[in-house]
């Protein structure tokens, strides 16, 4: 069960430094076996393709692609009730995401010279979907959604098959919801490459997102710089801040709702008081008794959960920082004042009614976030990973003439006597 230490700058230490080690790891014989399922996929395409559907997955589909009346016909016959949540939680997200758009500009200057910026979504862009009993239609719009919103032009999902060969009936009406162009079933690190290099049947694109296994990890690992990738994705993580005034039940739920992720998922509580620390190993040990993977949870929490003791909430703050989690949630009694606080996290959740499972559903923000500390410097999914930008430049004769002398200057200096000459040329034999 999950252990609780007293603040004392040496023993949180040591945990933390166990923390980042379990994420460090890679596994050699993962990476030789996704190298060659990617070397595999670019020399025989659908072939490799659907020689390791059947291998990995029971049965390969027919057909690859998902047609459009297929993905109709799930959404007409998913759970009505689904079909509504699914479609309140589409609208949140796309309202969140929605002003996070950017706009083309330019800007002129007296001289004439013109300056600006054009914005833009990728032409192209895959979404990879787990499958099969780890369905996650939630997955569908957060990726989805952010991206049909910065105008990409083309959505190209896969998910794997079920043991029938056939898609998973939520995870099509989740598709059809957001937008998604195209689906293909196949699934692993296959299906990584069929998008990175294109196939027969699958296109090209040039992005892929969304999460995965170990093997899809890896391959996104693999491919990023012959695609780009939204990011590593790492065990999911929950650091609790919380004061005396939490309620210990609503924090050993909080923190199991992580932990039930995986073995090497982390939850951690960070606390001024000794007595909430106990109240919620007590509420923890009781409420692990009813829920479907106790198993996990209990690993997890052994393993990579603590509850750690602080003198005061400055130090509790700190040590969040130091931590960079995926998901943060603060439990205490005046919890916005911590926003300017707090610089390093994914997603902060704010008082006792927004726990993290509002985020990873319902309420807007994206799920997709930074894991491992690598919140320090990386953002959660939005419309901004989906575009692209260039500059443009226009100068009258005039304007780059009062300029000249500078820049041949810059470029002298660097040695560049191309470019030098590239401006200089332009004012030969004039006056």
């Amino acid at each position: 069960m999950i252990n609780t230490v007293i603040a004392d700058g040496k023993t949180e230490v040591e945990f933390l430094s166990k923390l980042r080690e379990r994420s460090s790891d890679t596994n050699k014989d993962v990476t030789a076996v996704v190298a060659d399922i990617i070397e595999n996929v670019r020399k025989n395409g659908d072939k490799a393709v659907r020689e390791y559907t059947v291998k990995f997955d029971g049965k390969a589909p027919d057909c690859f692609e998902v047609s459009k009346e297929e993905i109709e016909t799930a959404l007409q016959q998913c759970d009505e009730q689904l079909v509504r949540t699914l479609r309140k939680a589409a609208e949140n997200i796309r309202d969140f995401h929605a002003r996070q758009k950017q706009q083309s500009w330019l800007t002129t200057k007296e001289n004439g010279v013109i300056l600006g910026q054009r914005v833009r979504g990728l032409e192209r862009v895959g979404l990879y979907v787990p499958g099969g009993t780890a369905a996650y239609p939630s997955s569908v719009l957060m990726n989805a959604i952010p991206a049909k919103i910065a105008g990409v032009k083309e959505l190209i999902m896969v998910t794997p098959p079920l043991k029938n060969g056939k898609p998973n009936p939520d995870i099509m009406a989740a598709a059809a919801i957001a937008g998604v162009d195209r689906v293909f079933l196949m699934g692993g690190a296959q299906a990584v490459a069929a998008l990175a290099y294109g196939t027969e049947s699958v296109p090209k694109v040039d992005k892929i997102v969304g999460p995965g296994n170990i093997f899809v990890a890896t391959a996104k690992k693999l491919l990023y710089g012959t695609v780009d990738i939204d990011m590593i994705a790492g065990p999911s993580e929950i650091l609790v801040l919380a004061d005396e005034s939490a309620n210990p039940k609503f924090l050993a739920a909080d923190l199991m709702s992580q932990a039930e992720h995986d073995r090497l998922a982390s939850a951690i509580l960070v606390t001024t008081s000794k007595q909430l620390a106990d109240a919620t190993v007590q509420e923890l040990e009781r409420q692990m008794q009813t829920l479907s993977r106790k198993e996990i949870i209990e690993e997890s929490l052994t393993n990579y959960g603590v509850i750690i003791v602080c003198d005061n909430m400055d130090k509790a703050v700190q040590m969040a920082n130091e931590l960079a989690p995926e998901h943060l949630e603060v439990c205490c009694v005046n919890p916005m004042e911590y926003i300017g606080k707090i610089d390093n996290a994914g997603s902060v959740f704010l008082g006792n009614y927004s726990p993290e499972p509002l985020g990873d559903y319902f309420a807007g923000p994206n799920h997709v976030l930074p894991t491992s500390g690598t919140a320090r410097f990386f953002s959660p999914l939005s419309v901004d990973s989906f575009i692209k930008k260039s500059s443009f430049i226009y100068y009258t004769e005039e304007a780059l003439g009062a300029d000249q002398d500078d820049i041949i200057r810059f470029a002298n200096a660097e040695g560049l006597t191309a470019h030098a000459n590239s401006i200089a040329v332009r004012f030969e034999n004039k006056e």
